[in-house]
């Protein structure tokens, strides 16, 4: 199966979407799923970047996802990048 970095939070509601299409599911599907209203979970979908992480793996559950975190690639990990911004 295909991998999914990602790098941003926005680039999640996207992948969160594809998968549940793929899964062949609509939003009242997994909403069902997680024992939630429709309207809750579209607003979750929405507003992806802001999810918790308990409910990102309990969506990624019901989905049949798995959440794998890797260090990056060598020769990515010692290229220069962004310097960390003051979100903390």
């Amino acid at each position: 199966m295909k991998n999914y970095p990602l790098q941003t939070p926005d680039q999640l509601q996207p992948i969160l979407a594809a998968f549940r299409k793929t899964a062949g599911l609509t939003q009242a599907d997994l909403a069902v799923r997680l024992g939630v209203t429709q309207q809750t979970y579209s607003a979750a979908e929405r507003n992806a970047a802001s999810m918790s992480v308990a409910k990102l793996m309990a969506v990624l559950n019901a989905l049949d996802v798995e959440l794998v975190l890797q260090p990056k690639s060598v020769k990515t990990a010692l290229a220069p990048s962004n310097p960390p911004t003051a979100q903390w």
